[in-house]
């Protein structure tokens, strides 16, 4: 296949001088989409409420609009799903992604309209590539194909015609642009099955003869897809099926538990990785360094971000503070206002600001997925990375894991428990809870303060997952697919049950 690699480059390096103006004037650059995200809304249902003007300030803004999170917009959202027009964003809405993570358990539909399928996830998939472009001069990426990994269309809902829901990965590929179908795998057929057992090994036959330069996806189901590829063709090494594949553009979950299992399917030599923050409400942010995981927020892609410190991300009257006024070195709840309609909108995450001028984070965990039942604040973040180090230390492979609290009783203190499902299993059960435990120490003061001589908090108790387990749990919930994942920390014991059921 011929290398479009060049003539295509300049479109790409356009794009990257734009993008530099995020430095010196992202203030600038933030405020510019706020008053064009209230101006495009001033006759909608929630534009009227709120009675958006031209004028209206930032400060204006937040004194007006109330924070949401997703419970509060549901009902109007299911009148969008039913066709009702110019109720959170402009026009009729027939795009929906679903997603899990709502705190009754249930699905969730967030809008996808035109401006954000076109400005914002789009162009943050372009602007993926022109980052990475911009990182490696050497690059043939255009040279052969891309093998993205997507979900679905499934869902439980009764819909009018014309209106799709499902994974946002589904509603991205079934409307790309035809041309990008020429240089992608697989068929829009066989990306968009719904049965998993049927599409793996299709996935697998479509793309074993073809010229892969780049994946896309969430690590641990792209994982899966790459074992069944080796196993199919016999080989050791992934680059003797694909000799030409350069980069995994990845996103979804933390790539950290992943890394060394990567490593050895691939040549390191010639892999390259860039992480991207790609979620259901919007295409947010890219890594622009080699040096550093973390990425750069997009800040002309129809989203304005505001911050709320974590201390008060449940507080009933929290600080939130725009773009300009964030931290170097703190973590923040996330909220956005974007051309889908979500407007002052508690996204569920938290980000760690790791540089200011651009902004550049890294994703701290979930503000409900997390552990703080003995004030040791367990994140996300803290809990993968410690996994990841006893499992340096201990030769163990983890497939997947999930932790919560197990509440004092007479004849123990208060302590997690870490349902993990191993690839390899530790030879000594015991030590590989230690190092975990001590992992974690380095990792959070606060766990260890809690920790200090087993005073408040015992060591973490591990209990083995049966094989498949936690696709077993996610098929009983109806989420099992190429988006769906095991939340990894939860501060009480209803998911973890359930789980532990199952697996007696």
């Amino acid at each position: 296949m011929l290398d479009f690699t060049p003539l295509v480059r300049p479109l790409f390096e356009n794009r990257l001088r734009r993008s530099l103006r995020f430095i010196d004037y992202g203030d600038v650059v933030q405020r510019e989409q706020l008053y064009s995200l209230i101006g495009q809304a001033s006759f909608t249902e929630i534009g009227q409420k709120y009675k958006f003007i031209d004028s209206l300030t930032y400060t204006e803004f937040k004194e007006r609009v109330p924070l949401h999170c997703y419970e509060d917009l549901q009902p109007t959202i299911m009148r969008m799903v039913a066709g009702e027009k110019n109720v959170l964003w402009r026009g009729v809405t027939t795009r929906f992604a679903q997603s899990s993570g709502t705190s009754n358990g249930k699905s969730k539909y967030i809008p996808i309209t035109d401006d954000s399928l076109r400005l914002c996830h789009y162009q943050g998939g372009f602007d993926v590539v022109a980052h990475y472009l911009n990182l490696n001069p050497e690059s043939r990426i255009f040279a052969g194909k891309s093998f993205i990994l997507g979900g679905s269309f499934a869902n439980e809902l009764k819909l009018k015609p014309g209106v799709k829901v499902g994974d946002l990965s589904a509603n991205l590929i079934e409307n790309i642009n035809p041309l990008a179908n020429l240089v992608r795998v697989p068929k829009k057929r066989i990306a968009l099955m719904e049965d998993w057992e049927k599409k793996l090994p299709a996935l697998v036959e479509s793309s074993i003869n073809e010229d892969i330069t780049n994946i896309s996806g969430v690590p641990s189901w792209f994982l899966t897809v790459l074992e069944e590829v080796l196993r199919r063709t016999g080989a050791d090494c992934i680059h003797e099926v694909w000799p030409h594949l350069e980069v995994f553009f990845h996103g979804g979950i933390s790539f950290e538990p992943y890394r060394d299992r990567y490593a050895r399917l691939c040549d390191p030599a010639r892999m390259h990785y860039l992480e991207t923050y790609n979620a259901s409400e919007g295409f947010f942010a890219v890594q622009t360094s080699w040096e550093s995981n973390a990425m750069m927020l997009l800040l002309d892609v129809g989203v304005f971000y505001e911050f709320i410190p974590v201390e008060d991300a449940e507080s009933d009257n929290p600080r939130v503070l725009p773009l300009w006024e964030v931290e170097k070195g703190k973590t923040y709840a996330l909220v956005i206002t974007a051309n889908n309609g979500l407007w002052r909108y508690k996204i569920g995450d938290t980000v760690r600001v790791e540089q200011t001028s651009p902004v550049k984070i890294k994703i701290a965990g979930r503000t409900r997925h997390y552990i703080n039942a003995f004030g040791e604040e367990l994140m996300v973040h803290n809990a993968d990375e410690a996994m990841k180090r006893a499992c340096r230390d201990t030769g163990a492979e983890v497939k997947d894991y999930t932790a919560a609290p197990v509440f004092a009783a007479e004849d123990r203190h208060g302590h997690h428990q870490w349902l993990v499902e191993f690839s390899t299993q530790p030879g000594d059960m015991e030590l590989f809870a230690n190092r975990l435990d001590a992992h974690l120490k380095e990792l959070n003061s606060d766990y260890e303060a809690k920790r200090t001589k087993d005073i408040f908090l015992d060591g973490p108790e591990i209990t083995i997952a049966r094989s498949g387990l936690f696709d077993r749990w996610l098929a009983s919930t109806g989420k099992r697919g190429g988006q769906r994942k095991v939340p990894r920390l939860s501060n009480d014991r209803a998911l973890i049950a359930q789980m532990l059921e199952l697996n007696d």
